[in-house]
């Protein structure tokens, strides 16, 4: 009988081949020809399709005995488990020694070594399950990979060895746990030329942000050496994102960067017992540096999305992707080495759900959150496999980084906390697909949490994920997108912290009504600006060094400065585009300035802060013109450099049209000039005198925002920093209303835009109805009070106007 031919080249092969060669490999074929001709491609290769797995079993006659090793096999009985899974693979390894199938196998080993030039070929063998990179499951990790196979006998082992891995333990578990029939998922191996990225760079990129879903971006992840590390979470890589709308129109910049460690990286030596993978330090030199250049990131991104337009064409619907890249140390080039839809992210439903901390506690470590969850239980600290056994359902699993292996064990955790690893590694996957809280690359948790000690893991405060003592309060907020609906009044989001930017722009809202410029100084940045400027001009020898640590590997402190800014503000608009941004200068007070490094040489000593040298009297004052001109440089780089021009800019505490006047000459001649390239000036209408002359402002300006606080303390005369007389602070106060009527009244008489920003709407739902009734534009709150604000401006909308 002839033998089928069980081969087929990467060039023959399009994702209509899945049943063939399984989802990794038919994708491979369908980008091998997308790809043609372009800066980055992908590596030539073969598959070996999975008929000729079916067959060496049916040739075998082993399909029985396989089928009695798995059945009533309990996945959580852990030593069972690995009995059975050891003796299905013996059963595969053995019947895939069929001398027709190796022989087919060296042949195309042959074919492919002369189509890359004829000399010494070095090839990586790789699993392709025909149910694999499905739409609601993804098998990362489940098989095995073998790499730098460079002889006929070693690929032949190789794959067979590769055919076998379908019934390694975490394949059998995780087919269980998804519905998957194990004699109907059979697995085709892919043969590709290797890329030698072990002496350059690779990683991992996501066409969406893997933490809240959200769509609009690409995330770029990268370390040195062979890509598994990042992969398996063995170390913590860069990170890159970059907004896709605005990449499309032309704008190549990256929105987001942060340097990661970058420990080690798998290299391929020569030792005593032969070549072999071996894992390296990495010098801190090149730690210190980007693995990749901004010109590399644009052609990972530019290929990206070409890959996921591709794919959801394809699909009928938009298909977020998963792919891995690799760099040839020897010619230079860009490579992918697999593609596939992602599996997590894009599929949650359309319940918003939100975690919040209600209680506080000591914070034990820190790192990447992975999840935007909060979850308990006691530390089990994990060092080797043998400890796994121990492992009790509920438990804070912790360990230097996880493996494939695991997934029996992790499935039981309540969190994972690991020492290294970034967001797109082995322990992040799982902890996205299993929905835990994951806490990765703290640096030292294995050492620093004690075994049995009851925490609280935290992923829901932004980027920086937190390890908090003990049982720590929290609740649950579930809601439904479809319930939240936007009133004929726009109803906006106050927004201090960028991290939080990418889950808060899915919410339904109309956008930022009120982005405060000083708490992305004071967190993230941490340096005053004017300290930025001159750091020689700063006298204390502890913030001296602080300031040279933060602005290592940028040019200068200002430049450090600014591309914090730059990045904070972007992120922002980013997430919220083409819905409009409302970006307020930094409002700090002298004592709150002088708290930022450097700030003490730079601020005046005050009385009373509230009512002294703050907001727009700052901006053109000789004190501080030089740290303005820093904010403006940042907020003109968004909007130019990153095409972000949603971007609005609004001057807080402005006392008189003068010194409006003053400050737009001071933004005019910094960059951002009103009106050109379309850019709106706002001004907070917060001081009783921007009511009165609000006829005079309205000239100056495109619009107001009512800053409930500020104007409360003012009309009411009640310091709002005050415990003793913080009674009489009430924005329900008549005289308070008297002034909202008159702002609105005198913003829509000019023409004007006016919306509020203060905590008066989300405090106090009658003043949210009073508003409406009046015609305001919009309201702009926090993210948790926006369900019921917009149930109540509905509601308001809803009654007859008064005659």
């Amino acid at each position: 009988m002839t033998t089928p031919d069980y081969i087929r080249s990467f060039d023959l092969l399009s994702l209509s081949d899945i049943p063939l060669v399984g989802g990794k490999t038919a994708s491979l074929g369908e980008l091998h020809r997308l790809l043609a001709g372009a800066r980055v491609s992908v590596p030539q290769g073969f598959a070996i399709t999975a008929e000729a797995y079916r067959d060496a079993l049916t040739r075998a006659g082993a399909w029985g005995e396989l089928k009695a090793r798995l059945a009533d096999l309990d996945p959580d009985d852990v030593d069972d488990l690995a009995r059975r899974a050891a003796a299905a693979r013996r059963i595969v390894y053995e019947a895939t020694a069929d001398a027709a199938l190796c022989a087919q196998i060296a042949e195309a080993f042959r074919r492919l070594r002369e189509a890359c030039g004829g000399g010494e070929l070095s090839v990586a063998v790789r699993s392709s399950a025909t149910a694999e990179d499905l739409p609601t499951a993804s098998f990362a990790g489940q098989h095995d990979s073998f790499l730098h196979i460079r002889d006929e006998a070693g690929l032949i082992e190789a794959c067979r060895r590769c055919f076998a891995s379908l019934f390694t333990d975490r394949a059998i578990v995780y087919r269980i746990n998804n519905g998957f029939d194990h004699f109907k998922v059979a697995l085709s191996v892919a043969v590709m030329q290797m890329v030698r990225s072990d002496e350059a760079t690779s990683g991992v990129i996501f066409t969406l942000d893997t933490e809240s879903g959200f769509p609009d971006v690409v995330f770029v992840t990268g370390a040195y050496g062979l890509g598994e590390n990042v992969v398996q979470g063995r170390v913590d890589p860069d990170e890159f994102y970059l907004h896709k709308p605005t990449f499309r129109q032309g704008f190549r910049a990256v929105l987001k960067r942060s340097r990661g460690a970058k420990q080690t990286r798998i290299v391929w030596r020569t030792g005593p017992h032969g070549p072999a993978l071996r894992s390296v330090r990495v010098p801190l030199a090149e730690r210190g540096r980007y693995c990749l250049t901004d010109a590399e990131v644009m052609d990972l991104t530019e290929v990206a999305i070409r890959i996921e337009d591709h794919y959801s064409k394809r699909a009928g619907r938009p298909t977020p992707m998963d792919i891995e890249w690799a760099k040839d140390a020897g010619d230079g080039r860009l490579y992918i080495v697999q593609a596939r839809p992602e599996t997590v992210a894009s599929q949650r439903g359309e319940e918003i759900e939100t975690f919040r901390l209600t209680g506080s506690g000591a914070v034990l470590v820190e790192g990447k959150a992975v999840g935007e969850r909060i979850a308990g239980g006691p530390v089990r600290v994990v060092r080797t496999a043998a400890a796994l056994k121990a492992f009790q359902p509920g438990d804070v699993l912790v360990a230097s980084a996880t493996s494939p292996d695991w997934e029996p064990v992790l499935k039981k955790a309540s969190a994972v906390v690991t020492d290294r690893g970034g967001r797109t590694c082995h322990a992040a996957i799982v902890a996205r697909e299993l929905g835990i809280p994951a806490v990765v690359g703290t640096g030292d948790a294995t050492r620093r949490l004690a075994a049995g000690g009851r925490v609280t893991v935290s992923c829901a405060e932004g980027e920086v994920g937190k390890v908090y003592q003990g049982d720590v309060p929290f609740e649950i907020q579930r809601l439904k997108a479809a319930d939240l609906q936007q009133p004929r009044t726009s109803v906006m989001l106050n927004l201090a912290h960028p991290d939080l930017a990418f889950r808060a722009a899915q919410l339904p809202s109309a956008g930022v009504g009120l982005a405060r410029l000083e708490f992305i100084i004071g967190e993230r940045i941490r340096l005053h600006p004017m300290a930025a400027a001159h750091p020689e001009r700063v006298t204390s020898t502890r913030d001296r060094t602080a300031i040279a640590r933060l602005a290592a590997g940028h040019a200068s402190a200002r430049e450090y400065f600014i591309q914090g800014l730059v990045e904070g503000v972007g992120v922002i608009a980013a997430a919220f585009h083409p819905r409009p941004v409302v970006v307020r200068l930094s409002d700090f007070k002298t004592n709150e300035y002088a708290r930022l490094l450097g700030g003490a040489d730079f601020e005046p000593k005050e009385e009373n802060p509230m009512l002294g040298f703050r907001g727009a009297s700052r901006y053109a004052h000789p004190l501080y013109a030089e740290g303005f001109a820093l904010e403006c440089e940042a907020l003109r780089r968004v909007r130019q450099d990153l095409g972000l021009k949603n971007l609005r800019v609004m001057v807080p505490f402005c006392r008189t049209t003068a010194e409006a006047a003053r400050v737009l000459d001071a933004m005019a001649a910094n960059g951002l000039k009103r009106g050109q390239d379309g850019l709106e000036v706002y001004v907070m209408c917060e001081i009783p005198n921007n009511v009165i002359q609000i006829d005079a402002f309205a000239k100056l300006f495109d619009g107001f925002s009512i800053g409930s606080n500020d104007l409360t303390q003012l009309v009411l005369g009640v310091d709002r920093d005050s415990e003793t007389v913080a009674f009489d602070f009430d924005e329900r106060d008549p005289g308070v209303l008297e002034m909202l009527r008159q702002a609105v009244a005198g913003a829509h008489r000019n023409g004007r835009h006016v919306g509020i920003c203060g905590e008066a709407p989300a405090t106090y739902p009658e003043i949210a109805a009073f508003l409406t009734g009046l015609g305001i534009d919009s309201m702009s709150v926090n993210p948790q009070s926006l369900p019921r604000t917009l149930a109540v401006v509905r509601e308001a909308e809803a009654r007859p106007a008064a005659a």
